[in-house]
């Protein structure tokens, strides 16, 4: 079960502001790339349900994060059904997070007290989404649907919306000011992050510094 309150993982990913999105077969890499980003002071990420077996995965990864950092916020990510939300949180998954929204893996996250993150790329959804009790949404795909000028001119009707921006987020002070301008909550970033051949050549120094530039360009906005 969740090891983290729903109301102290909304308040880390929304002090934090920046979520990693990562996943790999192997657990042992898994389990270094998460110890390297804690190490540059991310406390939230989100591994994503997007191979086989990334369940047994998971399960390596939690175990081993919640005795070498502590106060790291893991959570799952590519959650589409409720039975597979069911399994993640029952290993201790203290967020889901989905491509889009899922009335039934709402109910079951509110059932848990556990944060629940939709993909939505319109009005509409998010209005939906929030209904459903959705505190954190997703858009996405971020860049597709708008950018940062989706963000602002959703937050303009509706500013008590917290937004998460995932897809098209670079490590970049571009980039990831033009987001943070904008008024999103948080920003999810996958691949930019972890570019595969500093993933192949174990260099974790590399993410942990890569993480601290980002966090001290975030804060910088504040």
């Amino acid at each position: 079960m969740a090891s983290f309150s729903k109301l102290h993982t909304l308040q880390t990913i929304a002090a934090t502001r920046i979520v990693p999105v990562f996943y790999h077969p192997d657990a042992t890499i898994s389990c270094q790339v998460v110890k390297a980003c804690y190490e540059g002071g991310i406390r939230a990420f989100e591994f994503t349900n997007r191979g086989d077996f990334a369940l047994d995965v998971f399960r390596e990864v939690i175990q081993y994060s919640r005795r070498e950092c502590p106060e790291m916020i893991l959570g799952a990510g590519t959650i589409i059904d409720a039975p597979t939300a069911a399994l993640y949180i029952q290993y201790g998954a203290n967020f889901i997070v989905g491509p889009y929204l899922n009335p039934e893996v709402a109910r079951l996250c509110n059932r848990h007290g556990v944060p629940y993150t939709p993909g939505c790329g319109s009005v509409t959804e998010i209005g939906a989404a929030q209904e459903l009790g959705c505190d954190l949404i997703k858009i996405f795909p971020a860049g597709n649907v708008g950018g940062p000028s989706f963000v602002k001119n959703i937050k303009a009707p509706l500013p008590w919306s917290m937004i998460m921006a995932t897809g098209a987020v670079e490590p970049t002070e571009e980039n990831l000011s033009a987001w943070m301008k904008a008024g999103v909550t948080c920003v999810g970033m996958g691949s930019k992050l972890f570019p595969k051949e500093r993933i192949a050549e174990g260099d974790w120094g590399y993410i942990t510094e890569k993480c601290k530039e980002c966090l001290n360009i975030v804060n910088a906005t504040l």
